[in-house]
């Protein structure tokens, strides 16, 4: 696979496609066997991918621990992230945000034991505290990155404003934020400003949370533990409206003789050079489908038509509930 640089003030390079490992053991159902995640994670570099993304809320630390098991024997050849920022309360089981300098330390250290790891290769505040002055936290990682326990930092679903003051402090390499033909607010404002930057951007749920790939309908059934429940673009109605981005993907799938999972992430690789998405994947097939649509190559043309009835569609329903934004996966 070819590979991509993130950021341009320190260079990370990782493959052009990257892992989303999440999905393995929190968010979508019941966590999936450890023996086979760790079998999928390692087979997922055998064909080229060496960036893999988890975070310590994840389970919570459980994903951690299966990537820290996958990677051990390979990691000098690996590219690992992950985030803090987001705590669990055991008592009620609810996350909130801390990025207090003290509790940066300890999610470093708690981290880097679970990953089996000396160092993190690229380290997120998975969402900004208001509480915490980004300087605060800015300052925390500099200090971790001169004891070498940190190579790269970045921010999560942050804000403009946030990422700006951030980046003249301490150099970001990447931010991580949801876009995909699902959801592509990120070109208003975000995008301009990584590349004024000259900040990588990392795409989250480049499926659209799996309604990219036309395998869920109106009648699809999510478990208890799938945190699409809650989400209002998967209600029966939104669902059902929004199918017409689903079919126009399939079409685009059947003329490039393709799956409607490659024509998602090959088209956000096609918008700008910087973009390494992480698709998540619990089984082989998926996994193999995902990693092929780096090959995947348009015309001018074709991405002006493509882009063209994306700027006509009106899709139907909010992103997450207004009171869930810290309780949700990434």
């Amino acid at each position: 696979m070819k590979t991509r640089n993130l950021g341009i003030t320190s260079p990370l390079t990782v493959s052009t496609v990257g892992l989303g490992c999440m999905g393995m053991s929190h968010g979508y159902g019941e966590p999936s066997d450890v023996k086979e995640m760790t079998t999928l994670i390692r087979k997922a570099h055998d064909l080229g991918v060496t960036f893999f993304d988890t975070a310590e809320v994840y389970g919570p630390y459980t994903n951690e621990e299966l990537v820290g098991q996958a990677l051990e024997p390979i990691r000098n050849e690996v590219k690992i992230a992950t985030k803090f920022g987001i705590s669990m309360n055991m008592d009620d089981f609810k996350q909130v945000l801390d990025s207090r300098p003290e509790t940066i330390r300890r999610s470093v250290e708690g981290s880097l034991k679970r990953l089996r790891t000396d160092h993190i290769d690229l380290y997120y505040q998975h969402r900004v505290d208001p509480n915490i002055p980004i300087e605060d936290v800015a300052g925390t990682i500099k200090d971790l990155m001169d004891e070498g326990k940190i190579l790269h930092w970045g921010l999560s679903e942050a804000g403009i404003e946030t990422i700006k003051k951030a980046h003249a402090i301490l150099p970001l390499t990447a931010v991580q934020s949801e876009y995909s033909m699902f959801w592509r607010e990120p070109e208003r404002n975000l995008l301009p400003l990584l590349g004024e930057l000259g900040i990588g951007l990392v795409p989250f749920s480049p499926l659209g949370k799996g309604f990219l790939t036309g395998g869920i309908t109106k009648d699809t059934k999510f478990s208890k533990h799938d945190f699409r429940t809650s989400v209002p673009r998967f209600q029966k109605e939104n669902i059902e409206a929004n199918m017409a981005l689903v079919d126009f993907v399939k079409g685009i799938a059947v003329e490039k003789e393709i799956t409607p999972a490659q024509v998602a992430i090959s088209w956000l690789l096609n918008q700008r050079d910087w973009i390494v998405p992480i698709p998540g994947s619990r089984s082989l097939k998926h996994l193999e489908d995902n990693i092929s649509a780096a090959n995947v190559t348009y015309t001018p043309d074709e991405m002006l038509g493509i882009n063209k009835f994306l700027n006509s569609i009106h899709l139907q329903g909010d992103r997450y509930n207004a009171n869930n934004q810290a309780n949700i996966g990434h």
